[in-house]
Formats: structure tokens, sequence, C-alpha cells
């Protein structure tokens, strides 16, 4: 008796290239009308329109409303792979802990512009759409848990502030970085300039140590 044939599935690179595609052109569609009409209005049979493929098409790329949104933000944040992203990279590249601040500062202000009203959107949802409220949660967790690990990557330069811990060094960033931070200031006419410099000053003062001989000094 022969022994049963075992298929291997055969995964086209062309195939993948295509998916990708198809993929990209949904979350750009998404990303539109998601930022122009919210989440609410928008109908996934416009999204589905709008990059030119059929509903079947959209759900089988990239999921249900909620999930599209979520891939939306994921996508500008850098997502699970946020440690390629080339402000983490220039981050990291910094000697000092002022150096990274000022570097991340500046990433803050571009992206907070685009994926605030998305970050918005996901989180009004949240309060009729379960699938979104978690969405919304498992967002808000990945950040403190990236935060934390900025945390540890200052108190590594020796610049931090002795009396607060990683957790309190990385809650103030989560907190001030947030997009609802910066919706309260936008309201107040500030420009995303204005919002870099206030966090570089604010993260510069609060969480480095003055003592240290590398901390900023206005006067110099």
């Amino acid at each position: 008796m022969t022994d049963p044939v075992k298929t291997r599935r055969y995964r086209s690179p062309q195939r993948q290239a295509q998916a990708a595609a198809t993929r990209q052109r949904i979350l750009q569609a998404a990303r539109r009308l998601f930022s122009e009409r919210g989440y609410q209005a928008t109908a996934i049979a416009s999204i589905a329109q709008e990059a030119g493929v059929s509903v079947d098409t959209l759900y089988a790329a990239v999921g249900r409303k909620p999930q599209i949104l979520r891939a939306v933000i994921d996508e500008l944040l850098g997502g699970e792979q946020a440690s390629q992203r080339d402000y983490v990279r220039a981050v990291r590249a910094k000697p000092t802990a002022a150096g990274k601040l000022e570097v991340y500062a500046e990433a803050v202000s571009e992206l907070v512009t685009a994926i605030g009203p998305l970050q918005e959107a996901l989180r009004k949802a949240g309060d009729t759409d379960t699938a979104c409220r978690d969405a919304w949660q498992a967002l808000v967790d990945r950040r403190a848990r990236n935060m934390l690990e900025f945390a540890e990557e200052l108190r590594a330069t020796g610049e931090v502030r002795p009396d607060l811990s990683d957790r309190k060094v990385a809650d103030v960033v989560w907190a001030t970085n947030a997009a609802e931070f910066w919706s309260l200031l936008e309201q107040r006419g500030w420009s995303p300039r204005e919002f870099q410099d206030f966090l570089t000053d604010l993260w510069t003062r609060m969480l480095l140590n003055p003592r240290n001989p590398k901390f900023p000094n206005d006067s110099a």
C-alpha cells in the first residue's frame, strides 16, 4: 500500500504581491473616507467601491469595518512592526535622552495630525460597537507598552530623574503624546510645530535630571 501523497500549498510571489497591493488600496480608500465622512457614515460598500474591489474581497483582505479602521491606524503608527519605523531608529541612534525626546516629539507632531481623527473615530465607535471598543483598548494598551520601552531606553542614558519610576516616565509621555491631548490644544489654535516644541520642552523639564551635566541649559 502506498503512502498518501502530501500536497504542499504553493504561494506564488505574484499572488502575494497582488494581495498586498489590494490590501493597500483598501486601506488607502478607507483612510480617505473615514477622515472625510467619519466612521459611522462610511459604509463598507463605499470603501470597496473606492478601492475598486468587491465587498467579499475587502472582507477577505482586511476584515470588517472595525478591523479596517484598526488596520489603517496600525499602518500609520507602524503597528506591531513599530520598531522598524524610521523615527524609532532615529530615536535609538541618539546618544542622549534629550536628543531622543527631541526626535520623538517631532515624530509625534507629524503623526498625530494624521491619526488623531481616525483614533477619535475608533474611540467614539466603541461606545456602541464592541469590536471597536476592543480595538481601541488594544491600541491604548500597546501605546502604553511602547512608552514603557521608551522610558527604559531613556533611563539607560543616565539622564532621567532618579525620583521617577519608568512607569511614571512612560505615563507622562503616554498621556501627552495622545491624540486627545493634541485635539485640545488644536482647538486653542496650536500648530503642529508649537505642539512639537511644547512636548520637547515639557518632557525635558519634567523627566530629565537637571543636575546631570547633559541637561539642556536655557542660559547656555
